[in-house]
């Protein structure tokens, strides 16, 4: 009895192709989840700013609308802003990514906290 082997190279192929595809899609969407968590952040700290200079009156209108615009315009979505009494803004967004959760990005401004240093360099003396 001769067993006849002729294809089974190119079914291996084949497989080892599908499988290199699968692994190549896969690092591309983590490689775009990458891309909307750094996008988060820089929509968070970008808004967080905006935010506290219109808390501390630098600029006029509403801290949380100028937040959620800023956000908006650099792609993610507000979903809180917290003011706090020391004149500091807390804003939390969000980021589509190609999973089904999204990225999101966390960021506070405002002046420092009590006991540390404005700019964190130390005066020589």
């Amino acid at each position: 009895m001769v067993k006849d082997e002729t294809g089974a190279g190119t079914v291996l192929a084949a497989g080892l192709a599908l499988v290199m595809l699968l692994l190549m899609v896969l690092l591309l969407g983590l490689g775009q989840a990458a891309v909307a968590a750094v996008k988060a952040a820089k929509a968070a700290d970008l808004a967080a700013l905006a935010a506290a200079d219109v808390y501390r009156g630098l600029l006029p209108g509403d801290p949380c609308a100028v937040a959620a615009d800023l956000a908006a315009h650099n792609g993610a979505a507000l979903l809180s802003c917290t003011l706090a009494g020391d004149l500091s803004v807390q804003v939390h967004v969000s980021v589509k990514t190609p999973f089904p959760w999204p990225a999101s990005g966390t960021a506070r401004a405002g002046p420092p906290t009590q006991g540390l240093p404005a700019t964190g360099v130390k005066e020589r003396g």
